[in-house]
């Protein structure tokens, strides 16, 4: 399991360094850290969206959850202990 955050993709960059990035199935593209391996983001080219692993934040407590998202496909060992909303697949769009 692993916690992402979305942005727009003209509301991120990366500050140090150049990922190493690979498409993961048709329009997706995945990115990882070249010297760890650590996740960093996922795109897919259908959506103006950028998903960012939390964990390869400097401050991962700056960008604390919202939701649960795809939760209809967790580990039922892996039951959050929050109130946040979960979603069975997407969250819905804004509006």
């Amino acid at each position: 399991m692993v916690a992402w955050f979305t942005v727009r993709p003209d509301a991120f960059e990366f500050t140090a360094g150049e990922p190493r990035r690979f498409d993961s199935s048709p329009g997706a593209e995945r990115s990882f850290c070249p010297r760890c391996g650590t996740p960093l983001t996922f795109r897919h080219t259908d959506l103006d969206e950028v998903d960012v692993t939390t964990c390869s934040l400097d401050d991962p407590g700056a960008v604390p959850p919202a939701d649960h998202t795809r939760f209809a496909r967790h580990v039922g060992w892996a039951v959050p202990g929050d109130t946040l909303p979960r979603y069975p697949g997407k969250r819905p769009a804004p509006g």
